[in-house]
């Protein structure tokens, strides 16, 4: 299937690895230039045709600012993935989370996009473009092991549905899209949710994984190519009047309606 999107222009952050690399590559595949923002730039991502790699830190105020620059040297960015994120479980409870933890949360996971479209919005309203960010079923699924997450989480998908509010009459559409447990570092990773939770509980990191994977009707996690296929999709123009919504990917755990 043709998306259309050859020739097109991307910002994508958070595109050194996991998800965020899975929509570098698709999008490249597609023919998209993509402006590739990653606090540190991974092989994957350098050895990728039709991809500027820029090394930046996201959770700056100035780091979305100088990516969306880079775009507009480039003639302006025609779709903005907003993908960078972290989260750390938090075993010993809400009591635990600092005020400093709870403001480096909400910085990567709310403010990092918020800065990244403020930064973007003029080109994309002047090529009638569009947004999709990577939120998380845990904005409208709370856990209590990542409290903090789901709390900036539940603020971006409210930024995001608002926003499509204000600039959908004017040409661009904002969607996101919300996975559970995926195969990324985040989960599976050193210092990931398997490894941290048994840490703290006792258990083996494989059966921590098994149990989370458990919880979907599919007994497994979403591969980040499925989730990028998705966030692709969203991109293109075949959905041209699909604005304003939050598309699930998480096996079927979000048992609600």
């Amino acid at each position: 299937m043709d998306l259309g999107l050859a020739g097109k222009t991307a910002v994508v952050t958070g595109a050194g690895k996991g998800i965020g690399l899975a929509v570098t590559q698709t999008l490249a595949r597609e023919g998209v230039r993509v402006i590739a923002g990653s606090r540190t730039i991974t092989p994957e991502l350098s050895e990728l045709a039709g991809v500027h790699p820029f090394a930046l830190d996201l959770a700056t105020p100035d780091g979305p600012v100088q990516l969306l620059a880079e775009a507009q040297k480039l003639g302006g960015a025609d779709i903005l993935v907003n993908n960078v994120g972290a989260t750390r479980p938090r075993p010993n409870g809400f009591v635990s989370i600092t005020d400093d933890d709870w403001l480096q949360t909400i910085t990567i996971n709310f403010l990092a996009a918020v800065r990244a479209t403020r930064a973007a919005l003029p080109q994309l309203l002047d090529r009638r473009g569009v947004i999709v960010t990577v939120c998380s079923v845990n904005a409208t699924l709370p856990d209590p092991l990542v409290m903090d997450y789901s709390v900036a989480k539940a603020a971006l998908l409210n930024f995001c549905k608002a926003l499509s509010k204000e600039v959908g009459p004017r040409g661009v559409r904002v969607n996101t899209v919300s996975p559970g447990p995926v195969e990324t570092d985040l989960w599976l990773g050193e210092h990931g949710m398997a490894q941290t939770v048994g840490a703290a509980t006792g258990a083996k990191p494989g059966d921590v994984r098994d149990a989370a994977a458990g919880q979907s009707a599919t007994n497994r996690f979403t591969h980040p190519q499925e989730v990028a296929d998705l966030v692709v999709f969203l991109a293109s123009a075949l959905p041209g009047n699909v604005t304003g919504t939050d598309h699930i990917i998480d096996g079927g755990l979000t048992t609600s309606i």
